[in-house]
């Protein structure tokens, strides 16, 4: 087939005109829906969900093979149960050409003929025309984008004045230029004669679903929708609703806006949050990176504070519109965080709280947006405590509380699960004996993992590592350190400490030495023990429930005088060697 330019004649343009009447009245109203909404904004994504238009199509495949499977399978099938008949039916002999340069089919038979696994019927049937007529699909969409602008048929492609609400308007919409598609596909599957391989009532309606998605994505909304969605989404938004996700991030900066982000803000009044036209900007720790953000919007004030955050400040800002989206600069959102505030204008208060700002490489980072409808207000500073926001207001900045020194820990493989245990006055082969380890039969780690699932059975066993001078004993998801015979025995020629956590939020400290055990409790905050124990606590408030797992590693280390890095724990995964606890 030849590709030269396409031109649309004043006769194909009348016989468009007359036929797409007789296709239009037989569409659905859902999947003209869909279709109607393909060029809608961001907003209107969850009124048609599940529709991912494809970044990239197979090498070979038609722009309008790869737009059909974009619509997917079930609306498309819908759409041909609905018109299938009428268009085999139709009288299609007085069509005229279409598109010049046909050329007889390639051939018949061959892989292109074999249906694809979960296609729709009118996908595979476009596909096989891809291989019996190689361009003609691609034509035919061209062929439908230039009728579209045609006088003839340009009026017929407008939504009806009493199409008022935002389905009856996308409906319309999406009908209209489906029948248009229809019309041209059965004029070009007419002109191109196809072998009786061919459906051709099924090439005609998969060729226009392909073709009018296209153009869908492309042509303007008709003048009333913006309205219309905007009186559907005020009529459809409920409250509390909530939305949480991971945002990329660039500039220091993210924000909740209804357009976009300013160029500059200026966070040297709270050192986090600041108010900007049509939304606020939050000033971030990482520069540019991934952060984790949920947002909140609530029908009245929230109860109280939060208290896990570091930095928690309060606004006020006046919508426009409404319906602010979390954005980043560029307006770019994470594909979670589809929630957005209210779609009315009017006075909100916005909580900003973060924390992790001072570890931007640590992943750690996280901010929760909380929105609800308010007079305008004076800001509150409900919390400051990171450095960040210190040095934005310009103030001395705190000192690094030790316990951010193990922040590591929550990223690493002993996240969620696990006790650590440190030794001195002891070897290594001691330290076992008073696990229960025998310091004669090591393991390969992958070992034993692997034989304790295949016997589907929990037993103990620990890993230790030499610190010349200590010894670190790490137990994944494993608590024989919190044993007071096990911290008597190993610590009876110096000291013990060990700290453990689960996914449930237990917890244990435990001190031992020359023999003794000093304490073993629950770290909520208000113990203290003998001064050696004492010491090890002091300035470490366990009451506040944030960094409960790091504050306790600071004990251990400030007890013994040697803690745990993440190059410790690195280097027991690469020697892989641990020992079964039997005794």
């Amino acid at each position: 087939m030849t590709h030269g330019p396409v031109a649309v004649s004043d006769d194909v343009a009348a016989f468009v005109a007359a036929t797409m009447p007789v296709f239009r009245e037989r569409i659905p109203a859902a999947p003209a829906r869909l279709l109607g909404r393909l060029a809608a904004p961001e907003e209107a994504d969850r009124l048609s969900p599940g529709q991912h238009w494809p970044h990239r199509r197979p090498d070979g495949e038609s722009e309008c093979l790869a737009a059909v499977r974009a619509v997917g399978a079930l609306p498309v099938e819908r759409l041909l149960g609905a018109l299938e008949l009428t268009v085999a039916g139709h009288d299609w002999s007085s069509a005229p050409v279409a598109t010049p340069g046909l050329r007889p089919p390639t051939g018949v038979g061959g892989a292109w003929l074999v249906a694809g696994g979960h296609d729709s019927e009118a996908t595979s049937v476009v596909r096989m025309l891809d291989g019996l007529f190689p361009g003609l699909a691609d034509r035919t969409v061209t062929v439908v984008r230039a009728a579209a602008h045609h006088p003839a048929v340009a009026p017929l492609l407008a939504v009806t004045p009493t199409a008022a609400d935002e389905q009856s308007v996308a409906a319309g919409h999406g009908a209209a230029h489906l029948a248009l598609a229809v019309a041209v596909a059965g004029a070009v599957v007419q002109q191109a004669d196809p072998p009786a391989v061919v459906e051709r009532a099924v090439a005609i309606v998969g060729l226009g679903i392909g073709a009018a998605a296209l153009l869908l994505r492309e042509v303007p909304l008709p003048p009333a929708y913006a309205a219309a969605l905007r009186e559907r989404l005020r009529a459809e938004y409920l409250l509390p609703a909530h939305s949480s996700g991971k945002l990329v991030v660039t500039g220091h900066r993210f924000g909740l806006a209804e357009q976009g982000l300013p160029d500059e803000a200026d966070f040297s009044g709270n050192g986090l949050v600041a108010v900007a036209d049509g939304g606020v900007v939050v000033r971030t720790g990482v520069g540019q990176g991934t952060v984790r953000v949920a947002l909140a919007v609530l029908a009245e004030a929230p109860d109280a504070v939060e208290s896990h955050w570091d930095e928690v400040v309060e606004v006020s800002r006046r919508a426009a519109e409404g319906h602010a989206a979390v954005v980043a600069p560029g307006g770019t959102t994470g594909r979670a965080l589809r929630l957005r505030t209210p779609p009315w204008p009017g006075e909100y208060r916005v909580r900003v709280h973060a924390r992790g700002r001072d570890d931007p490489d640590a992943g750690l980072e996280a901010y929760h947006l909380v929105v609800w409808a308010a007079p305008a207000a004076p800001e509150i500073v409900h919390a400051r405590a990171d450095r960040l926001g210190y040095r934005l207001r310009g103030e001395p900045e705190p000192a690094r509380p030790p316990e951010h020194a193990y922040r590591w820990v929550r990223h690493s493989e002993i996240a969620e699960a696990a006790t650590v245990t440190v030794v001195t006055g002891a070897t290594v082969e001691q330290v076992l004996r008073a696990f229960g380890a025998d310091p004669q039969r090591p393991e390969r780690i992958d070992d034993i993992g692997r034989d304790l699932s295949l016997r589907q059975v929990v037993e103990p066993w620990i890993t230790v590592l030499d610190l010349d001078g200590a010894v670190l004993v790490v137990e994944g998801n494993g608590f024989r350190g919190t044993d007071a015979r096990v911290l008597r025995a190993a610590s009876s020629a110096g000291r013990a400490a060990s700290m453990f956590w689960n996914v449930n939020a237990d917890t244990q400290l435990g001190f031992a030495e020359a023999g003794d055990l000093l304490a073993a409790f629950e770290p909520w905050g208000g113990e203290t023990g003998p001064p050696a124990v004492g010491a090890a606590l002091a300035g470490l408030d366990f009451t506040a429930p944030r960094d409960r797992i790091e504050k306790g590693l600071v004990a251990v280390e400030r007890f013994t005088g040697r803690g745990m890095t993440a190059s410790d724990l690195t280097r027991i995964r690469t020697a892989n060697i641990g020992f079964r606890v039997t005794g």
